[in-house]
């Protein structure tokens, strides 16, 4: 089967493959480019994302409570949608190399913050878990549907970037 899960299992092969034969082939570098509006109705951040067949545009608005109009999700709500986009794609796609046929596959990302630090108020951290929820079924036993979660965890690029240091660094151009 070339397809399971909505998976290209052939296309992921091919890559397997290449980055086994060139480890080079396995990285990749992610770019995007934004900037902030002065314009009075305007979302206060728009950045052009690249894709495959062109690019997309993605606006942020900080809720009013940090001095935005709320009017488009906020720069956290991205991060938890990344998130889960990338840990339901990592579950979807392990899921799909072990034979397992998904019928069900849904994730809830949640986080509690503390935006003390934030507005200069503490040191204390800005938030210390992010709690996801798979519901997943399928032709799999809960044991099998549990190791694919677990390997989930392991193999999630979004997930390795929350629970292992990465180095920052910002300048000014």
């Amino acid at each position: 089967m070339a397809e399971q899960n909505k998976v290209d299992l052939a296309a992921l092969r091919r890559f397997q493959q290449a980055a086994a034969t060139d480890p080079a082939q396995a990285r990749r570098t992610q770019r995007l480019e934004g900037a902030w509006s002065f314009t009075p109705g305007e979302p206060q951040f728009r950045a052009q994302v690249g894709l495959p067949g062109g690019s997309v545009s993605l606006e942020a608005d900080q809720p009013p409570f940090l001095g935005g109009s709320g009017s488009r999700p906020g720069p956290i709500q991205y991060a938890l949608f990344g998130l889960a986009a990338c840990f339901t794609a990592t579950f979807a796609t392990l899921a799909a190399e072990q034979g397992i046929e998904l019928s069900r596959l849904e994730t809830a990302a949640e986080m509690d913050l503390d935006l003390s630090r934030t507005l200069g108020l503490s040191q204390r951290p800005i938030m210390e878990e992010v709690r996801l929820v798979v519901q997943a079924q399928g032709d799999a036993s809960p044991e099998a549907l549990a190791e694919v979660l677990r390997e989930a965890e392991e193999r999630c690029p979004a997930s390795f970037c929350l629970t292992h240091p990465v180095r920052l660094s910002a300048r000014l151009a």
